[in-house]
């Protein structure tokens, strides 16, 4: 699996090292990604994610995994998180 947060879309960027006589090397900035099990309180499950500690904060501030989904934009979530973004849209609709 690639080194990308599956609810923020946070990957690995590239730059420089600058040395204090600026000579400049290549390096990769890596996200902090850790394996994390989520509680779905909607959906009554849990699901493991690779996520970022940056998501891991924002889900918490936005009060659960459920409510970070629905406001979240789907062109930064991974396939596995709109698959369950989906099913927490649908239902919240029969409620």
């Amino acid at each position: 699996m690639s080194r990308v947060c599956e609810l923020t879309g946070k990957a690995v960027m590239s730059g420089n090292n600058v040395s204090h006589a600026l000579n400049r090397t290549r390096r990769k900035f890596r996200p902090n990604l850790n394996k994390v099990t989520l509680m779905s309180d909607i959906l009554g499950l849990t699901v493991k994610m690779k996520i970022s500690t940056h998501a891991l904060r924002s889900v918490e501030h936005n009060g659960g995994l459920d409510n970070f989904l629905v406001k979240a934009n789907d062109l930064k979530l991974s396939l596995k998180a709109r698959r369950l973004k989906k099913n927490i849209k649908k239902k919240l609709a029969t409620v």
